[in-house]
């Protein structure tokens, strides 16, 4: 099983299923294919549907998006246990996991992961405001719910997954948020599968314009 993902500096897609698949203790080959200046690369045609990464290739089924990567993995590797037991806490997180997907746009757009990037505020928009209060009063409500310390209590899930580089921009570009959430956050920051990202992340030589806000 092959995980092909984009430059560990910018890439939150590519960070999404690195980390669930390192967390869970999942065995799989990892091939860096960086962007381009531009944020993209025309060799990602060769193998990815939709010329973006992530890609798994698993034996002879290729998949795409960040987090029908995760799922895969976790139909297939239970033991990894990266979504809840509990059937009505898995359709939670996989509530919280499908509205990562679809919404942010504005806290995405004004804030794109950076692992290096010196920690700096930013002009926070009402629409960025809105979307950080949205995530916090999620995870707030997750955490109350299954007693942390992740998410769905204590294991790290999908749902941690699908945030994980929510995290980052909370944290570089110096968002206010509540203690909750950077408690959380500091839950996340410590494991070591996010030090590993981070630190080859921070080693990468490339610069990506249009992902340094």
């Amino acid at each position: 099983m092959k995980l092909i993902i984009g430059n560990k500096n910018y890439s939150s897609w590519s960070f999404r299923p690195w980390i669930a698949l390192t967390v869970g203790g999942v065995a799989f080959d990892e091939e860096l294919i960086p962007f381009n200046t531009e944020g993209r690369n025309p060799d990602y045609a060769a193998f990815s549907p939709t010329s973006q990464v992530p890609v798994l290739i698993d034996g002879d089924v290729t998949i795409w998006q960040s987090l029908a990567i995760i799922d895969h993995v976790a139909r297939k590797h239970p033991q990894a246990g990266l979504w809840p037991d509990d059937a009505n806490a898995r359709s939670r997180a996989m509530a919280m996991s499908c509205e990562m997907l679809a919404s942010f746009f504005a806290l995405r757009g004004a804030c794109p992961m950076n692992m290096r990037r010196p920690r700096a505020a930013i002009e926070v928009t009402d629409a960025i405001r809105a979307d950080i209060d949205r995530i916090e009063v999620m995870w707030a409500d997750a955490l109350a719910a299954s007693g942390g310390p992740f998410l769905f209590g204590d294991r790290f899930t999908a749902a941690d997954a699908m945030y994980a580089p929510v995290v980052n921009r909370l944290d570089v570009y110096a968002h206010t948020v509540t203690q909750t959430s950077e408690t959380y956050m500091n839950t996340i920051k410590a494991l070591p599968a996010w030090q590993a990202w981070e630190a080859a992340g921070r080693a990468e030589p490339w610069i990506v314009e249009a992902d340094e806000a």
